[in-house]
């Protein structure tokens, strides 16, 4: 038993990974010092509850199998959460454990136990992005003649030109934005991995005219709440979903979407990719660690795939959609 005042196994090596693993020896970003703090934070509380005891009193043995697992059917089950947020939790559980089990050779089985349980597969959705027509809507919202408007009119532009995730969007600084020509703009993307992107006219002009209304220090957010900080994830929802709305009134295909800033992102991407745009310079335009996740935009085209599929079609003839055999034996036989 853990004694009034006494640090536990646990304690000591959840903040020993933190402070030496993570910040120390990973120089790890801040936002993935987040989202393993908010996981930890979440598991300790289900321990809690699950256990009967006080966190104080938690010891590594405690993070057995069964309360890891009850902890992940808890996630999705009670919170609601996705199976790619499960697994988000889940990797930086290992991670921890991985650690653990290096600090404290004796608890290595019960830790293997741990480290035994299987990612979560799950079904990969077809991106939805919007159309030209429909974002240009979206753009022309906002009231331009207001303060909230100009920046939130800029803000759009912004997702639209860059195809920034919103973390990096409300990450920007006034001295992120290349002066005085205002052509480019540089990103801090996941993992401390920064890139510079160009900006259209358009988006230049725009900056021009908001940069003014600003404050002149370089660490000013580039688009500030009404209090003058960095604006938060829910604000950018909350706006965009203002102009998402008022944009339907004039483009009625927008009704029935739900539209978030990542969908903006997908539109980006699919409008680089239908301009004929390598997917090895989309990934770098998007920040993407690996190629591969790229491939998913190309997975969605269904105008390019038919438009390939036209030209392998013998002159003379009109290129349509495949039509499924109901002989699939023939089918096979064929290949």
């Amino acid at each position: 038993m853990t004694t009034a005042g006494q640090v536990t196994d646990l304690a000591r090596l959840l903040q020993q990974f933190f402070c030496q693993r993570l910040l120390q020896q990973q120089r790890a970003s801040p936002q993935t010092i987040s989202s393993y703090r908010d996981t930890f934070r979440l598991l300790l509380r289900f321990a809690e509850q699950h256990l009967g005891r006080s966190v104080s009193t938690l010891c590594l043995r405690d993070m057995d199998v069964e309360l890891v697992l009850a902890f992940l059917d808890h996630l999705e089950g009670t919170r609601g959460n996705s199976v790619r947020s499960r697994n988000a939790r889940f990797a930086a559980i290992r991670a921890f454990l991985h650690y653990a089990a290096l600090q404290e050779p004796t608890a290595l089985v019960q830790i293997q136990r741990v480290m035994a349980i299987p990612m979560k597969r799950f079904d990969r959705p077809l991106v939805g992005f919007l159309s030209g027509e429909e974002m240009e809507a979206i753009i022309r919202a906002p009231d331009p003649g207001t303060w909230s408007g100009q920046r939130d009119q800029l803000l759009l532009l912004m997702l639209y030109n860059t195809g920034a995730r919103v973390s990096e969007l409300i990450g920007i600084h006034r001295s992120d934005v290349d002066s005085p020509a205002y052509r480019a703009v540089q990103l801090h993307g996941k993992g401390r991995k920064q890139r510079i992107l160009p900006l259209w006219q358009r988006t230049t002009q725009l900056l021009r005219a908001w940069l003014p209304r600003i404050s002149v220090t370089p660490e000013q957010p580039l688009l500030p709440n009404r209090f003058g900080a960095a604006m938060s994830r829910s604000g950018v929802e909350q706006r965009l979903q203002l102009a998402v709305m008022t944009a339907a009134e004039s483009c009625p295909s927008l009704r029935a979407r739900q539209i978030s800033p990542h969908v903006i992102r997908h539109t980006t991407a699919m409008q680089l990719l239908q301009a004929g745009v390598d997917l090895a310079v989309i990934a770098l335009w998007l920040g993407h660690e690996q190629v591969n996740t790229t491939h998913q935009y190309l997975e969605a085209d269904l105008t390019m795939k038919e438009a390939t599929l036209a030209k392998l079609q013998p002159p003379g003839t009109t290129p349509g959609r495949h039509q499924p055999s109901a002989d699939v034996l023939a089918f096979l036989e064929s290949l």
